[in-house]
């Protein structure tokens, strides 16, 4: 018997309005696996990502994770969403309280642990992510590098069995950006399976198991970095991925549906 996959998506539909946005997405995670997804702005990357903890509800299709399907209308949806971790684009952390409190309040309201054993899991998300001495400070006295790295302590502080990752650096300066990277990669390095929305293409040569290139709300190809992005079989995947490593030669297409799509596509918290 085939075990069961960490995240499975069967002929995902989603529409917002008259846009379909995705048109019929089939992808299976397997525990441990990372996968990155690319594609140009507008293909449904970001959708199909809050699709798959219903952050989006799907037009059509199932989504299952670990075997549990979350499109079922009888589940508790909430129960098996403190199994995924999400990371944003924006860092989304409350401003009036310190790091510390940003970490151990989801767990006292959502996990109902205890004050104590809340901030042992705090203290130990900080280490994980190298801002142990940031413990006491706010969000506005940090960089924006430091700030997505508390939004990953804090999603890592419910024990989610799946992380996902809305385009994590694509808010960040560039010099910022490989301190994030530097943290999941780690995470990758630990086993955790990991669905990752970005640009970064070095970051999906080194890390990840699969990358698979979204255009239009389809996927393209699906497959190893040596394939997908190293030699691509698609002129779809070549032409964004040429344009991608040469910003002179314009943008990548589908930007324009990105306008028309709603948040979603830009990976705003729900």
């Amino acid at each position: 018997m085939t075990a069961a996959a960490a995240v499975e998506v069967r002929d995902l539909h989603k529409s917002f309005g008259d846009l379909e946005v995705l048109k019929g997405i089939d992808l299976r995670i397997a525990a441990g696996e990372v996968v990155c997804v690319i594609g140009p702005s507008g293909s449904g990357k970001s959708t199909l990502l809050r699709c798959v903890n219903l952050l989006e509800e799907p037009t059509a299709g199932q989504v299952l994770v670990g075997g549990v399907e979350l499109t079922d209308p009888e589940i508790d949806i909430d129960a098996v969403r403190r199994g995924i971790g999400m990371v944003f684009q924006q860092f989304n952390l409350f401003p009036h309280l310190t790091v510390t409190e940003n970490l151990t309040l989801p767990q006292r309201r959502v996990l109902r642990r205890s004050k104590a054993e809340a901030g042992e899991v705090a203290a130990s998300g900080l280490r994980r992510v190298g801002l142990v001495d940031k413990a006491e400070a706010y969000p506005a006295q940090l960089s924006g590098g430091q700030q997505q790295r508390v939004a990953i302590a804090r999603a890592l502080a419910m024990a989610p069995r799946v992380m996902l990752f809305d385009e994590p650096t694509s808010a960040l300066d560039p010099e910022l950006v490989g301190e994030v990277l530097g943290v999941m990669r780690g995470l990758a390095d630990e086993g955790m399976t990991m669905v990752v929305v970005t640009h970064e293409m070095s970051f999906a040569r080194e890390v990840a198991d699969r990358v698979v290139f979204m255009d239009d709300g389809v996927v393209v190809e699906d497959g190893p970095p040596a394939q997908v992005v190293a030699a691509p079989r698609h002129d779809r995947t070549r032409a964004f991925l040429s344009r991608l490593l040469d910003p002179a030669a314009g943008p990548a297409s589908g930007d324009a549906a990105v306008k028309a799509a709603g948040p979603a596509e830009h990976g705003a918290a729900p």
